[in-house]
């Protein structure tokens, strides 16, 4: 009895929760240390909180230059935290576990469930393991293309060492670099190789790996998933969209793409708007952008990646799946159909819950923030809808928060990797099954 009780608490989303904060305290202790510095002093410890926390919530807002402050030591922590954050403790506990032979219980399915937020217990084993190789092979394919790169300015060593750290950065959506002077990338704006490289890990990272599964059939002309499909189509479209959108507010803009050439602005607004999908890498400076290009970011931010992706955001299914409920209740429909297939009410109602949480979370920490920072609200508003997306990109506010912005700001970055709705269930005591209840219908006027 003792044991059900036990086991009745520790539910799935409780043990994400647990396990998320356990990691970031260990990497904060890590990376508080003095032999994580290259000074050999101790990094204040919440500052060290808030390194571990955007690492393991692959997010890049920092305190601390990545690249001049951590020695190899401290970077290594840092990039061990965000491809644990990025894939997910559990799956690489799964993965161990299957190299070494062992059975996967149950219990351990049900977390992978609700890791991947999936809807089914079928196959989680096996996308487990493809996820974890995956990832390896995508990391490692465009390491070696970044590091013959980075070769051409570098010794081969660090190239390699560079190559492979911002591989796996930029695939976990995280957004850390070890160029210094919390410049990110923006000494190559105009470099193909890397803007494009860094964009499509960013891109793929974003996709979900339940999309990644899914994709072959596509190529052996087999019929995908639904969830396929409006993925693909949501991130080319906000893709397209959100480079449009980026040239045209900022194309006159001398502080950032205002004095580049036709070609380099364009290439500039593409990773504009891949990067705002929760990567953090900048190749422009946003203390610069014009409003409505912060704005324009803003949005893109806020929608974010796409589910069971290493992104946040409120991602690309539920803001899709909102368009055409809005669309559907426009039009006087009783269905939502996209398709051919009808999408479930419960599916609507879920999407919406996250989306109006998702805006209250923001709103009330931005208005926390206007009383303990005296800075532009819209920068405040930006670096609020970054934490909660786990995106990273900054206005180059966030080492100059005050004690409470930077605990405000942990505390988004934490909700947002797990979710809103994620840690809410966890955080709710277990009600009592009222589900054959039925109550009176009372008539409200909206609208």
């Amino acid at each position: 009895m003792q044991k059900t009780k036990k086991w009745r608490f520790f539910t799935p989303a409780r043990v994400l929760s647990i396990g998320f904060a356990v990691t970031i305290l260990i990497g904060a202790i890590l990376l508080s240390l003095p032999i994580s510095s290259q000074t050999g002093e101790s990094l204040r410890f919440l500052d060290a909180l808030e390194e571990a926390t955007s690492a393991v919530c692959v997010t890049g807002l920092i305190v601390v230059d990545t690249g001049t402050y951590f020695n190899h030591f401290g970077q290594i922590v840092l990039i061990s935290l965000i491809q644990i954050g990025g894939l997910g403790f559990m799956t690489l506990a799964t993965f161990i576990t299957i190299m070494t032979g062992r059975k996967i219980g149950l219990k351990e399915r049900l977390l992978l469930q609700e890791a991947f937020n999936v809807s089914t217990l079928e196959g989680l084993i096996r996308l487990a393991r493809n996820v974890v190789l995956i990832t390896m092979g995508i990391e490692l394919f465009f390491a070696i293309i970044l590091a013959i790169r980075f070769s051409f300015q570098m010794p081969l060593g660090r190239a390699i060492y560079y190559g492979v750290f911002h591989s796996i950065s930029a695939f976990c959506n995280a957004g850390f670099d070890l160029f210094g002077g919390f410049k990110s990338i923006s000494d190559y704006v105009g470099d193909p190789t890397v803007s494009i490289c860094i964009s499509l890990l960013i891109i793929l990272g974003g996709l979900g790996f339940t999309v990644f599964a899914d994709v072959p059939r596509l190529f052996r002309g087999e019929r995908t998933l639904l969830h396929t499909k409006l993925v693909l189509i949501a991130s080319a479209f906000l893709l397209v969209v959100g480079t449009i959108g980026t040239y045209l507010f900022e194309k006159n803009n001398p502080g950032t793409i205002g004095n580049f050439s036709e070609g380099t602005k364009w290439l500039a607004s593409y990773f504009n708007s891949a990067t705002a999908r929760t990567a953090g890498y900048a190749s422009i400076n946003y203390e610069t952008m014009t409003q409505g290009g912060l704005l324009w970011t803003i949005i893109l931010m806020f929608i974010g990646a796409s589910p069971g992706s290493t992104g946040g955001g409120i991602k690309t299914v539920t803001s899709f799946v909102i368009m055409l409920y809005i669309i559907n209740v426009i039009s006087n429909r009783d269905n939502t159909v996209i398709f051919g297939r009808q999408i479930a009410r419960q599916t609507i109602y879920k999407a919406l819950v996250i989306s109006v949480m998702a805006v209250l979370l923001i709103v009330f920490s931005t208005m926390i923030l206007t009383v303990t920072e005296n800075v532009d609200f819209l920068r405040l508003l930006f670096e609020t809808t970054s934490a909660f997306a786990t995106v990273g990109l900054s206005t180059n506010l966030t080492p100059t928060l005050s004690d409470t912005g930077k605990v405000l700001i942990i505390l988004l970055m934490y909700i947002g990797r797990l979710g809103p709705l994620t840690l809410a269930v966890a955080l709710a005591a277990r009600q009592p099954d009222k589900a054959n209840l039925k109550y009176p219908e009372g008539n409200l006027y909206v609208g």
